[in-house]
């Protein structure tokens, strides 16, 4: 159960970073937060937990700078292709 609410998460977060919607800043802490707690408890063991770790990171910074589209595009496919295989 845990695992698939993990996924939706993952789902959502890949589409806010592809679609480059222009959220509150709070909604972009939230989901920083969660991706960064997220790749904590895999403890940076596995490429899933990167994934997680660099997509947190680029949420909170998305707040401060201006982050080039092209590595949005790129985190959202990879966090969209990890929640999607979390889902099956």
């Amino acid at each position: 159960m845990l695992l698939k609410v993990f996924g939706i998460i993952d789902l959502i977060a890949g589409l806010i970073l592809i679609l480059g919607l222009t959220l509150s800043n709070n909604i972009l802490i939230v989901f920083g937060v969660i991706l960064l707690a997220k790749s904590f408890l895999g403890v940076l063991s596995d490429l899933g937990s990167w994934i997680d770790f660099l997509s947190g990171i680029v949420f909170l910074l998305l707040i401060l700078i201006n982050i080039p589209f092209i590595i949005t595009i790129l985190l959202g496919i990879l966090i969209i292709q990890k929640g999607i295989s979390s889902l099956l």
